[in-house]
């Protein structure tokens, strides 16, 4: 009985010694993580560095003077701040992202959802825009709009918002394809129409995620300035809050004030570099909470 035992037992195949084949793969894998942190390191070292740099410089002139007036009338005087361009920036980019986040998200809905050709043109053409300088798409603007109407934010705000288009549709697309087909089925399995499940079901479970492309795109979009010189030119008189006329926005200014051979001038752009980073890094920061919170990466 017991001899039988023993012979019906599993036998374990002995166990082979490490050869060169293991050493080999154990080597890469070290190789390939030291590579991947240094990448990390240099990355982050950059990133610590340019943050540093104009910090350092722009916390010179940085104060409530800077947020609360404009820009002196000789750029050669001290003083003065861009609370216009602060302002143009915020109605510029915020008409832009009204203008792109409904188009947006609703062609990742279809190219998602719905498919069929159309879905394939508005994934191609979504490529290209994403490969479309910047400064190009400014021209495009120009030549459609600015020859017919002249120099406004709304011309401004219809460049940004060519700009933010792709980055919106394609983020989109991505999170939705997170969702987990089991929910739209479950849907479907009870009788509920694919636009009421979309609307329900799916936007609901990606909200978080398609939040953190949004904000990712206007963070791009505050720090644009090739189309802004094509579309709303600037205007460092005053502050504008009408966007049918020319506006200044943070980056127009930072780019205007630099190119200058003043000191003052290029002390307020470091300022205001400083300014758009820290806005820049709000929004990033807004967007990886909301990231954090999506339902899509919780149930993953």
């Amino acid at each position: 009985m017991a001899a039988t035992d023993v012979a019906a037992r599993p036998q374990t195949p002995p166990r082979r010694p490490a050869g060169p084949s293991l050493r080999r793969r154990m080597i890469t894998n070290a190789l390939g993580t030291g590579l991947l942190y240094l990448a990390a390191a240099v990355t982050f070292g950059v990133l610590l560095w340019v943050i540093g740099y104009v910090a350092a410089q722009g916390f010179k002139y940085l104060g409530p003077e800077f947020l609360t007036q404009t820009p002196p009338g000789n750029p050669a005087d001290a003083g003065g701040g861009f609370v216009n361009g602060i302002i143009g920036s915020l109605i510029v980019v915020g008409v832009a992202t009204a203008v792109s986040v409904p188009i947006g998200i609703a062609a990742a809905i279809h190219m998602v959802e719905y498919g069929g050709r159309l879905a394939k043109v508005v994934g191609f053409l979504t490529d290209v825009l994403i490969g479309i300088p910047t400064i190009v798409t400014g021209a495009f603007v120009y030549a459609l709009w600015v020859t017919r109407f002249g120099f406004s934010g709304y011309a401004g705000a219809v460049a940004l918002a060519l700009v933010m288009l792709p980055l919106v549709v394609r983020s989109t697309a991505e999170i939705l394809r997170l969702v987990p087909r089991e929910l739209r089925e479950a849907s479907l399995a009870l009788g509920v129409a694919q636009a009421r499940t979309v609307v329900s079901v799916v936007l609901p479970t990606a909200t978080g995620g398609i939040t953190t492309g949004v904000m990712l795109a206007v963070a791009r979009a505050m720090g644009e300035t090739a189309p802004l010189l094509l579309t709303a030119l600037g205007n460092d008189l005053f502050i504008e809050t009408n966007p049918d006329q020319r506006m200044s926005t943070l980056s127009l200014q930072i780019f205007s004030n630099a190119i200058t051979g003043f000191k003052a001038a290029q002390a307020r752009a470091w300022a205001g570099a400083l300014t758009l980073i820290i806005m820049v890094l709000v929004f990033t920061a807004v967007a990886r909470f909301a990231g954090r919170r999506s339902t899509v990466t919780s149930a993953r």
